[in-house]
């Protein structure tokens, strides 16, 4: 008999727990190396947890929702051990995992339904969110519970995901622990919708990849960082870190709730760079296929809720950043240019920013600078 330990991944140092989820496996069946065992919550992502050898799952020490630390030992496989006995096959061509009947059952998919793309048909993740999306063609929101009648005010308590708890504790973390003020400023987005337009078949052609509006966005903060360094410092008890790096976080909603993901040096990056790690990062967050490396730190942070129509608003902080750049919709009006009045696609722009350490001079600056670099793009793209 050789046995091998199951243990929790390996979290970041600012992830203290995680949550287990379903078994996909019971004591006694087969396992494969590289098959799924249970998928891990975190405050930040959801990890799955792959077996490192095969055999038989001969003992599972914790069950389905108890906490974990980093690294506990949550099972035994008996590498030497066979099960001889084989699922009907009809079984095995509309495999469900629990996991992904809990998803389904969340998203009210009825996954007899679903045509299953995995292994041997199984239904996966991405096929219930692709089904849930034929029916529901819309922006994905966070899921309401149906409440059942009971007498003239029904209600209904549902605990909230670990990842809700999360957002919650570090918006008010955000809230309490900074002097959170913030600026706003509008942009004419002509000249970039021009240049979009001149280069987006060419640029499609050469990258793979569309050429979007997130990647200027991206550029023109960074750029302008780079003239006001504080905004891309942070606060760490009475000393103030200047970062010589630029991390640039975008928040990305899902169904499973808001992530920032980290576009790591960002000024580094070209144009399709940027716009493919955007893309990629879109799609992974769907399925909870984000790392917590690729959640973890950043220096600044980028929220369009322009994607959902917002006209304006103030974002929060993602803590421990000093600064958060705001996008919103962009929309014709009405605006005066040389005593004259014209129609221009406007953007309004807000940077929140800490007050113990950016003074309301720098930030106005700063958004004043992203204004210019979206106003002249030909800058941003020159280095200028």
């Amino acid at each position: 008999m050789s046995i091998i330990e199951v243990k929790v991944p390996q979290l970041s140092e600012s992830v203290s727990e995680a949550t287990l989820l379903t078994w996909h496996k019971q004591v006694g069946e087969q396992v494969m190396e590289g098959e799924n065992l249970i998928d891990v919550e975190t405050d930040k992502v959801v990890l799955e947890l792959p077996a490192s050898k095969s055999g038989v799952l001969t003992r599972i020490i914790r069950g389905n929702g108890e906490k974990v630390a980093s690294e506990e030992l949550i099972a035994l496989i008996d590498t030497d051990a066979v099960v001889v006995q084989v699922a009907p096959a009809k079984e095995v061509l509309h495999a469900v995992p629990p996991s992904v009947r809990k998803l389904a059952h969340e998203l009210d998919v009825d996954t007899d339904a679903v045509q299953g793309s995995g292994r041997s048909g199984r239904v996966t993740r991405e096929d219930v969110l692709n089904a849930m999306q034929q029916v529901s063609p819309g922006p994905a929101s966070q899921e309401v519970p149906a409440i059942a009648p009971s007498g003239n005010r029904p209600e209904q308590r549902v605990p909230m995901t670990r990842i809700r708890q999360r957002i919650a504790e570090r918006l008010l973390q955000s809230q309490q622990n900074a002097a959170i003020l913030t600026t706003f400023n509008e942009v004419n987005m002509q000249p970039v919708m021009d240049l979009r337009n001149r280069y987006k078949d060419a640029f499609e052609k050469k990258h793979g990849i569309k050429l979007g509006f997130s990647c200027f966005f991206v550029k023109a903060a960074v750029q302008a960082l780079q003239r006001f360094p504080i905004v891309n410092a942070s606060v760490d008890g009475t000393d103030i870190i200047y970062h010589g790096y630029f991390d640039i976080g975008v928040a990305i909603g899902s169904e499973r709730g808001l992530v920032v993901p980290i576009i790591r040096d960002a000024d580094k990056l070209s144009f399709a760079d940027i716009e493919k790690q955007i893309a990629d990062f879109g799609a992974r967050a769907k399925v909870g296929k984000l790392t917590m490396e690729e959640l973890t730190g950043g220096t600044f942070s980028i929220s369009n809720g322009g994607v959902f129509g917002s006209m304006l608003s103030t974002p929060i902080i993602n803590p421990p950043q000093s600064a958060i750049l705001g996008i919103h919709a962009t929309k014709d009006r009405a605006v005066v240019e040389n005593g004259a009045i014209v129609i221009r696609p406007i953007n309004y722009l807000a940077v929140s920013y800490d007050h113990r350490i950016i003074d309301g001079r720098e930030a106005v600056q700063f958004l004043g600078a992203i204004k210019e670099a979206l106003e002249f793009p030909g800058r941003v793209l020159l280095d200028l």
